[in-house]
């Protein structure tokens, strides 16, 4: 793990990093049971020779998990940082839940807790609708009849638990820096970068634009999207056609390909609302002359002038400049989770997971960052502990660039990131064992 505060933008570092090595223990005595740590909090990565490989679970009361984590705050370092200290502690709260169910790999999860879960090898009794209907024998209200069940019932695999956890922690953790925000100062808001790994695999949950990569043999495995504006247009739009009263009679929901003048009141011009991808022609209407919802493109897109990232945690307090409009209904905590099974491929020493946070992406395409780290990566000593934070330090300085007469500048003298920076570079395997 390597990070930079870059360009003088900021006294605290708006970026921040967690990570650690986890114990999810069942509960016991009540639903207060306080989540377990198997060590205490590094604020660098596990020990580069480590990859991935976990002891092998045999701990009857629990699971062990590894856990990092990315938050690139903006208006101020205070839900970053609160959210690199605690959230880690909601996904064990809601993982406790579930651990006896995650451990027993034989069976899929019941539909509720407390019931026998079905086992798919045993029960292969087949009903018609009619007959799941009326219970399968008896007749409707004889003593002899069975309470009301449909055959069929949705299979819900083991990891469907797992990303369900980490969502709703998302959420749990949203709603505390809600709730604490006066009374520890929590300023603005943060995007969430996390990556869980729990039996043998991977689960990346992002919220925001950072962005999360496997490099396989040289190959680029995305494991992540950014939401931004532009990427999350449809359901922006959407918030606002179903709940005008959010735009306070200042913005419009319609996309058009500019600012509408009022000159053109009445004229036919393109425009797209929620429910296309394509565009048609309107006829301008005197409420088209509104502020559009989103406006600009790429990196200065933005939601009601305001800010261009459309996932992550805080922001509750922000509102659009000189106006009571708020923000926040429009952003959203929820993460996407992908999941990359470990077991499924053979992993060299090379082979690595890549965080980072949007000052590397901004200035380095993923095939770039993966020609740096493959060409990193052999020129090191096998043996040495380090040479994944020297990967990921590598990444951090070809982002930064040089400083020259022009501002700073990387390869083919291109602007270098004026942004914070923060890289974890991750083995996937553990010496020469599979993970």
């Amino acid at each position: 793990f390597f990070r930079v505060i870059n360009a003088g933008k900021s006294t605290h570092n708006e970026d921040q990093a967690s990570c650690e090595v986890l114990f999810v223990k069942k509960k016991s005595g009540g639903a207060n049971s306080t989540p377990n740590k198997k060590s205490t909090k590094r604020r660098s990565s596990l020990p580069n020779g480590e990859g991935l490989q976990l002891k092998d679970n045999s701990d009857p009361d629990g699971i062990s998990l590894y856990y990092w984590s990315l938050f690139d705050g903006h208006a101020g370092s205070g839900a970053a940082v609160v959210a690199s200290k605690l959230l880690q502690h909601h996904i064990l709260e809601q993982l406790q839940e579930i651990v006896d169910i995650l451990r027993n790999t034989a069976v899929l999860p019941p539909t509720c807790l407390g019931e026998e879960p079905d086992n798919p090898a045993t029960n292969s009794r087949t009903l018609t609708r009619a007959a799941s209907l009326r219970g399968g024998v008896g007749a409707p209200g004889s003593p002899s009849t069975p309470p009301t069940r449909f055959f069929t019932e949705k299979k819900i695999p083991h990891e469907c638990l797992v990303i369900g956890a980490i969502e709703s922690a998302f959420k749990e953790m949203d709603l505390q820096i809600e709730r604490e925000r006066t009374v520890y100062n929590i300023s603005g808001g943060c995007t969430a970068l996390v990556v869980v790994y729990l039996l043998g695999k991977l689960y990346v949950a992002n919220a925001g634009d950072s962005r999360a990569i496997i490099i396989r043999n040289g190959e680029v495995i995305p494991m992540s999207s950014e939401f931004t504006p532009e990427t999350e247009r449809q359901r922006l739009q959407y918030l606002a056609y179903m709940q005008p009263h959010l735009l306070g009679n200042e913005f419009t929901h319609l996309e058009f390909p500019r600012r509408v003048q009022r000159k053109e009141v009445g004229k036919r011009m393109l425009y797209r609302d929620f429910n296309m991808t394509g565009w048609a022609y309107k006829t301008i209407e005197e409420d088209d002359l509104k502020f559009p919802l989103i406006y600009g493109e790429g990196k200065k897109a933005r939601v009601m002038a305001t800010i261009g990232v459309t996932r992550g945690l805080g922001d509750h307090d922000l509102k659009v400049h000189d106006s009571n409009i708020y923000i926040k209904p429009f952003l959203s905590s929820s993460p996407e989770v992908r999941v990359y099974d470990l077991l499924q491929y053979e992993h060299g020493p090379d082979d690595v997971l890549i965080l980072a946070t949007d000052g590397l992406w901004d200035v380095l395409l993923n095939e770039e960052v993966a020609e740096a780290v493959t060409n990193f990566l052999p020129n090191c000593d096998p043996d040495d502990p380090h040479r994944y934070t020297l990967a990921a330090q590598d990444l951090v300085m070809r982002a930064r660039g040089v400083l020259k007469d022009r501002g700073w500048r990387i390869s083919n003298d291109r602007l270098g990131s004026g942004d914070d920076i923060s890289v974890y570079v991750i083995p996937l395997i553990h010496g020469n064992k599979q993970s």
